[in-house]
C-alpha cells in the first residue's frame, strides 16, 4: 500500500516530476554514452594496435630489446617457429627479419626500421597489407626487384611516389654497412602516425641476401592466438620451448596502452558516480519542495496515526520511483544509441592527425558491458535513497499541531 501511495504521489505534479525525469535521462544519457565511447576507443586503440602491426605476442633475443642491433637475432626460427604453431591455442606465427637503416631520397633522409617479412605470413599476423590505400599499389604481388611498402607519412616526408625509388642504408652481418635502392610497390597508412613514419616493409628474402644472413635467421618472431585462447598460458608455454629468449605480450610491449585500457572499467564507474552524484542534488532540491509544500498533508497523517518511520518510507519510496524512471529511461536510450553507434561506428571528421598521434582510429565503435547497466541501476537506487534521507528527515521533524496550521 506504501509503494501505491509513493507512485501515485510521485504523478500529482506531473510537469515537475516530468522535469525532473528528463532531467535524469539526459544526464544518464550523456553520461553513459560518453562512457561507451571512451571504452570504445580504448578497445579499438588496442585492436589496432594488436591487428595492424605488433600481434599478441613478439619473441626477440633479450640484447635485441635493449639497442636493436642485428646481431642479437634467433637462430633456427623455421624450426622455432613449427614448434610454436604446435602449442595448442597458437593461430599463426610469423618471423620477421629487422635492421635499423636510413631511408632517403633525393629530398630528405630519415631514420627507419626496416621490417624483413614472409609476405604470406605476415598476413596471418597483421593487417598491414589491407592498410594499402586504394590506387596506392599493391601487397608484394610484383617481381619488381627489392620491393618495398612504405607509409603515407613516411611518403610526404621524402617527397617519393609510387614507383619511386628509396635508397635504404642499414648495416650488414659483419658490420659493415650497405647501401641499396628499392621500389615503392605499395603505400600504406594505418591508426597510428608514429609507427607508420619510422616502419618499412620488404621481403624478407631481400634482406637477408643484402644482410648476408640466412633466411633461416630472425629477429623478431609475432605470434596470434585463438580468442577463447589464454595469452598467459601460451606465453608460458612458449618460454618453456626456448629460455634464453624474451616472451612478451602485447601488454609488455605498450604497458601505457594495457595500463589504460586495463583501468577503464574503473574509470567509467567514477565517472559515472559523478554525474548520479550532480544528479542527486537536483533530486533532493525536487523531494525538498515536495516536503515543503504538503506540510499540511504530512501533518495531517501524522495526525491520524501514521508512524513517522512510514512517512520516512513513503518519501523515500517517491524519490526511489522519480530515479528509477528516469535511469530506465536514460539507459534504454542510451542502450540503443550505444547499439546503432556500435554497427555503423561515430567519424571525428577533421581529427584525424590528432587521433591517430596517439595509435587511435578516427571511427569509433562505442561499447559497453551489460554488466555496466546492472552496476548502474544499483547505483541509481542508491542515489534515490541517499537524496530522500535530507528531505524525508525535514518531514519526520514536523509537529503534526504546527502542521496542520500551516498555510502551505
Amino acid at each position: 500500500m506504501l509503494l501505491s501511495i509513493a507512485w501515485k504521489n510521485v504523478w500529482r505534479n506531473k510537469l515537475r516530476s516530468l522535469i525532473v525525469i528528463i532531467a535524469i535521462s539526459l544526464g544518464l544519457v550523456g553520461g553513459i554514452f560518453s562512457a561507451a565511447v571512451m571504452k570504445g576507443a580504448a578497445k579499438d586503440g588496442v585492436r589496432g594496435m594488436i591487428d595492424n602491426y605488433i600481434s599478441e605476442i613478439q619473441i626477440h633475443q633479450p640484447l635485441f630489446k635493449l639497442n636493436n642491433e642485428t646481431k642479437y637475432h634467433i637462430k633456427n626460427s623455421n624450426e622455432f617457429e613449427k614448434n610454436i604453431k604446435n602449442i595448442e591455442g597458437v593461430k599463426s606465427v610469423s618471423s620477421r627479419l629487422k635492421v635499423t637503416g636510413m631511408a632517403s631520397s633525393a629530398n630528405s633522409a630519415v631514420g627507419v626500421s626496416i621490417n624483413g617479412i614472409n609476405p604470406e605470413q605476415e598476413k596471418l599476423v597483421t593487417t598491414i597489407y589491407k592498410n594499402i590505400l586504394d590506387s596506392s599499389g599493391t601487397y608484394f604481388e610484383t617481381k619488381s626487384r627489392n620491393p618495398a611498402i612504405i607509409s603515407k607519412r613516411l611518403a610526404e616526408k621524402l617527397k617519393l611516389r609510387l614507383r619511386s625509388k628509396i635508397i635504404l642504408t642499414f648495416p650488414t652481418s659483419d658490420g659493415s654497412q650497405i647501401e641499396t635502392a628499392f621500389k615503392i610497390i605499395g603505400v600504406f597508412k594505418t591508426t597510428n602516425s608514429t609507427y607508420d613514419k619510422l616502419n618499412i616493409y620488404v621481403n624478407k628474402s631481400d634482406l637477408a641476401r643484402l644482410t648476408g644472413y640466412s633466411e633461416d635467421v630472425s629477429q623478431e618472431i609475432a605470434i596470434r592466438i585463438n580468442k577463447e585462447a589464454s595469452i598467459d598460458s601460451i606465453k608460458s608455454k612458449i618460454s618453456k620451448n626456448d629460455s634464453t629468449l624474451l616472451v612478451e605480450t602485447w601488454k609488455d610491449l605498450v604497458p601505457t596502452l594495457a595500463m589504460s585500457s586495463g583501468i577503464m572499467d574503473q574509470m567509467i564507474l567514477v565517472f559515472l558516480i559523478i554525474i548520479l552524484m550532480a544528479l542527486g542534488f537536483g533530486i533532493v532540491n525536487t523531494m525538498l519542495m515536495v516536503v515543503l509544500e504538503r506540510i499540511k498533508e504530512i501533518g495531517m497523517l501524522m495526525a491520524v496515526g501514521m508512524s513517522k518511520i512510514r512517512i520516512f518510507f513513503m518519501i523515500m519510496f517517491e524519490t526511489i520511483f522519480l530515479s528509477l524512471v528516469g535511469g530506465v529511461i536514460g539507459m534504454s536510450i542510451s542502450a540503443v544509441l550505444i547499439g546503432y553507434y556500435n554497427i555503423n561506428g561515430i567519424t571525428f571528421s577533421g581529427l584525424d592527425e590528432a587521433f591517430e598521434k596517439f595509435g587511435y582510429p578516427t571511427t569509433i565503435y562505442p561499447e559497453l558491458e551489460p554488466t555496466v547497466y546492472f552496476t548502474l541501476s544499483f547505483l541509481i537506487i542508491l542515489t534515490g535513497i541517499i537524496a530522500s534521507i535530507y528531505p524525508a528527515r525535514k518531514a519526520l521533524k514536523l509537529n503534526p499541531v504546527e502542521a496542520l496550521r500551516s498555510d502551505a
